[in-house]
């Protein structure tokens, strides 16, 4: 790990967000007070919670628990704009950090140098082969779901438009079903045939980390890490791959809905995804936990359809969807160490994976788990773990704040049309350069 700590006291670095999706108001409504209250009692825990979409569920799992051992546990939850590591770095200058909290890629790890728990003699660590583990400082996040990224879509509207998911995997085929799909807009009731935004402010971290991932790593085995090797090599990228890649985004350009295209939420993008008015959407498998839940009305009306995913194949022959830990939580080594372990062996147990698979829809990570989530994409996940047809998130070790502060808005401005694909390709390099070199 860097040394990076020191730079939380001079408030010199740049913020980044950890979390994957959620509304946009930034959090639950135990955020003011746990602010407050500063740090707990002993039977008292607090936990902030990077994904503010299922901050009803993980509010369940506290009551159990607290039902079960006595213990209170706070959920702070946190999603949409908000700069997550940012407000821990607040919250530690003003003494009040949580017990536990999540890191969602390398950067935010290394924020934490010296300062997280060394989970290793846990027996959890045993039942799972996605803990967060440092060279330096051992087991220091606890994974509580898989994710996955893929071109999602709509398996009704597909099978009715005489599209077979499983040819697209080449740039030609994507194109071809994108054709197909908008010719056929008005019988199949869609808006658009692809929901994709490019929002800058709200939304960076699905363009400048999710989307921008795949071109760090679709159609790579897992343990490939040739692109963000580059990347991290003073911000280096290979054109052509970035140029095929800016291919697809120019596809996904012009075939979305124009209305939520550069100024939508992430709310609007899954709603009209979940009522049937795009055939694919550009977002990863949490959408689920959204779907199942705050959209369900509009599922159900839509007819509850089957959805999958395909690659984002912007070359020949990519075949894979990228799959990992999203984020972990970590326990901070100054706050109740023991409680906050004890509530982690508990959350990978029987009556709290029950909870956390078939209620807040996680795919477990923990090979003793016996349940499956009643979630649309778990299955998806599952047949392609299966087929050892996924590649990594590498995205996770960019620079802090790349998506943020440089990359997305440069997708902004392509969708926008303010820069053509070359101009993408060549302003996207830039930023890139420019970040690292800073």
């Amino acid at each position: 790990m860097k040394k990076l700590l020191a730079l939380l006291l001079t408030g010199t670095m740049a913020f980044s967000l950890a979390a994957c999706g959620g509304s946009s108001d930034g959090g639950s409504s135990e955020k003011d007070s746990a602010k407050t209250e500063g740090k707990s009692d002993g039977k008292t825990l607090r936990l902030v919670n990077g994904k503010i979409e299922v901050d009803k569920q993980l509010k369940k799992l506290a009551e159990l628990y607290k039902e079960e051992t006595g213990v209170t546990v706070e959920i702070e939850s946190m999603g949409g704009g908000v700069d997550i590591q940012g407000t821990l770095k607040g919250y530690y200058q003003a003494n009040n950090m949580p017990d536990i909290f999540v890191n969602g890629a390398i950067p935010d790890f290394e924020n934490w140098e010296g300062k997280l728990v060394d989970m290793s003699d846990e027996a959890w660590v045993a039942d799972t082969d996605a803990a967060y583990v440092d060279e330096e400082y051992g087991t220091i996040g606890f994974p509580y779901t898989v994710e996955a990224v893929g071109l999602t879509y709509n398996a009704d509207i597909l099978k009715k438009a005489g599209v077979d998911p499983a040819s697209i995997t080449s740039p030609e085929a994507m194109k071809k079903a994108f054709e197909t799909l908008d010719a056929k807009k008005d019988e199949l009731g869609l808006t658009a045939v692809v929901g994709y935004c490019a929002e800058a402010a709200n939304l960076y971290w699905s363009t400048g980390n999710h989307i921008f991932g795949t071109y760090l790593d679709s159609g790579l085995k897992r343990d490939d890490t040739t692109y963000i090797d580059m990347l991290m090599d003073g911000g280096k990228v290979d054109e052509e791959r970035l140029t095929n890649f800016a291919d697809m985004i120019a596809l996904f350009n012009e075939y979305s809905d124009p209305a939520l295209l550069v100024s939508g939420t992430y709310d609007q993008q899954i709603l009209n995804f979940a009522s049937g008015k795009y055939a694919f959407v550009t977002q990863g498998s949490w959408i689920g936990a959204t779907m199942t839940d705050a959209d369900k009305d509009a599922y159900k009306a839509a007819g509850n359809f089957e959805v999958g995913m395909v690659p984002y194949a912007f070359e020949d022959g990519q075949d894979t969807i990228l799959t990992n830990s999203p984020s972990w939580w970590s326990i901070y080594n100054e706050g109740n160490v023991e409680e906050a372990k004890a509530f982690l062996q508990w959350c990978s147990e029987d009556s709290a994976q029950q909870i956390l698979v078939e209620e807040a829809g996680f795919i477990s990570p923990f090979k003793s788990c016996k349940y499956l989530a009643n979630d649309p994409f778990a299955q998806t996940i599952a047949d392609w773990q299966a087929a050892d047809k996924t590649s990594a998130w590498h995205w996770l070790y960019m620079k802090e704040g790349l998506a943020q502060n440089y990359t997305g808005q440069v997708f902004s401005d392509f969708a926008a049309g303010n820069l053509d694909k070359d101009g993408f390709v060549k302003t996207l390099s830039q930023v890139i350069q420019s970040a690292y070199a800073n």
